[in-house]
């Protein structure tokens, strides 16, 4: 499969090295053509691997994941171009934050959320909201906790895009468990989760934590 990931921070490399891993090709996009971070990353994955723009990595892949920084994510989107990303999956996992005297401060309210904001302005876009409440290292290996026995708290309108996206995680990844918090306002929950994340990480001085919901 071919997958395009925006951004070309620590999150989108470690997604995008994972599934070179696993066989796919992966390309990385970010603003401008000649990024020599992406590139340098391109050369260090090897022929499966590519970096562009935003608009060439959306028109490239046939599932999309956004690890932009969350207060950019609508201006890379963009630049990426609505005929680019089309009625493909997008898995967001950005979280939009700002640090505020040392403390994690959330850009959208409680009545609003990212993933809603790109759902609403790409209405075509499938936005799955996943894997944001997590390090990058148990993204793509949840095994590396408790045996995977945790949760991956989701969200998305499409009931066939989050299938997808569930089925595509526990492949590539391992992922066992699964809650669904409903249309993409449950990214609100999901983003909210990253405000908990940032107490318990000061309070655990490490960022290998996870959930599991127990009823």
């Amino acid at each position: 499969m071919r997958i395009g990931i925006l951004g070309t921070g620590v999150v989108g490399e470690g997604i995008g090295q994972k599934l070179i891993a696993n066989g796919h090709e992966v390309r990385l996009g970010s603003r401008t053509p000649d990024n020599a971070k992406g590139h340098a990353w391109a050369r260090a994955q090897g022929p499966k691997a590519s970096a562009g723009t935003f608009a060439s990595t959306a028109e490239f892949g046939e599932l999309l994941f956004n690890c932009t920084h969350g207060e950019s994510s609508i201006v890379a989107l963009s630049a990426a171009g609505p005929a680019n990303l089309g009625s493909k999956i997008l898995i967001d996992v950005a979280n939009a934050f700002s640090f505020t005297n040392g403390a994690i401060q959330l850009a959208y309210s409680s009545s609003d959320s990212l993933g809603e904001h790109i759902q609403n302005t790409f209405p075509a876009l499938k936005v799955v909201k996943a894997l944001n409440t997590l390090n990058v290292s148990l993204m793509v290996n949840p095994g590396a906790l408790a045996n995977g026995e945790h949760d991956l708290m989701m969200a998305g309108n499409d009931a066939d895009a989050k299938a997808a996206v569930r089925a595509f995680l526990t492949k590539e990844f391992g992922w066992k468990h699964f809650v669904d918090l409903g249309d993409i306002k449950g990214a609100r929950a999901c983003e909210g989760w990253l405000s908990v994340w940032g107490r318990l990480y000061g309070t655990l001085k490490t960022p290998n934590f996870s959930m599991r919901v127990v009823k």
